[in-house]
């Protein structure tokens, strides 16, 4: 009995050392949720500013909006990367540490030159819809290219990063029909499902 139980510890300790050497693991949950509290608090400023300035979202938002407004959006959106990206290094990086691995290697790489593909495309396609004046479909492409490159960046990581993936996509496809309610999708999918996922990591792999 004790000789089984040994060797089934024996082939987890090798898929973990596999695992590791295949995979970037040290994805922090804590970064999900510093994510989605950064783009909670964006979705508020955004909300208060539309409402103060008097512009009703929806379909026709593209026809209201001023280079003024436009600026500030941009402003915030920018803002709630930068704070995402500071956290996700932070948690990432202290995470590392703690379980004595590398921050920067060939994996991390793969996982982020996979990432932001999509969404680097998916930042050219939305600044095309805001050329073209059509805003409302800026965050549903929001959502769908960030959510594909989940999906692809999956592969290298937590495969568990690939249900936060899909739902991206789903919830990038539904706003792309409710057109009016894109910033409450936005607000969902970069918000909640980020707090909700990074949650769920941080007890199932850091607690």
């Amino acid at each position: 009995m004790n000789q089984q139980q040994d060797q089934l510890e024996a082939l987890h300790e090798i898929r973990n050392i596999m695992d590791r050497s295949s995979r970037f693991i040290s994805l922090s949950g804590l970064s999900g949720i510093a994510a989605g509290v950064s783009a909670l608090l964006g979705a508020a400023v955004v909300k208060w500013y539309l409402v103060s300035q008097g512009i009703k979202y929806g379909a026709s938002l593209g026809l209201t909006l001023t280079q003024d407004n436009l600026m500030f959006l941009a402003a915030v959106a920018g803002l709630v990367f930068i704070l995402a990206l500071c956290s996700a290094t932070y948690f990432t990086a202290r995470n590392a540490k703690k379980n004595s691995h590398r921050v920067w290697d060939s994996k991390t790489e793969r996982m982020l030159v996979n990432l932001f593909i999509p969404v680097a495309a998916g930042g050219v396609f939305c600044a095309i819809l805001v050329y073209h004046d059509l805003l409302y479909l800026v965050a549903p492409a929001m959502l769908l290219f960030y959510g594909c490159g989940l999906l692809n960046a999956s592969k290298y990581t937590l495969s568990d990063i690939r249900y936060l993936g899909l739902l991206e996509i789903v919830l990038g496809l539904l706003a792309s029909f409710f057109v009016g309610y894109g910033l409450l999708a936005w607000t969902l999918g970069f918000g909640v499902l980020h707090i909700v996922y990074g949650t769920l990591m941080y007890f199932k792999y850091e607690r």
